[in-house]
């Protein structure tokens, strides 16, 4: 009984230390509001995406992901590709 107990705390301590990701990606082409509503739009489609913003005059688009969730780097470049533009650079921090 005792074991359950601490497996149950642990597991308690540890969804609740979760946490959301950041993950910066540079984009080539991004110049004008249409291109960021754009990547926007399709950025938010994504189950895993909380909050995205878009830097256009340093091409910086940063997403924030629901807790306990990653949005992978594959993923994320093939929907901006499909959004017409090509991402450069990709940086993460929880």
């Amino acid at each position: 009984m005792r074991k359950r107990s601490m497996i149950a705390a642990l597991l308690a301590i540890l969804v609740g230390t979760a946490q959301a990701e950041t993950i910066t990606a540079r984009v080539n082409g991004l110049v004008c509001a249409f291109c960021a509503i754009g990547i926007e739009k399709t950025l938010k489609g994504l189950p895993a995406v909380d909050q995205v913003h878009i830097d256009l005059e340093s091409k910086i688009v940063t997403i924030n992901t629901k807790p306990e969730q990653t949005l992978d780097d594959a993923t994320l470049m093939k929907c901006i590709a499909d959004a017409g533009y090509t991402v450069t650079s990709i940086t993460r921090e929880p």
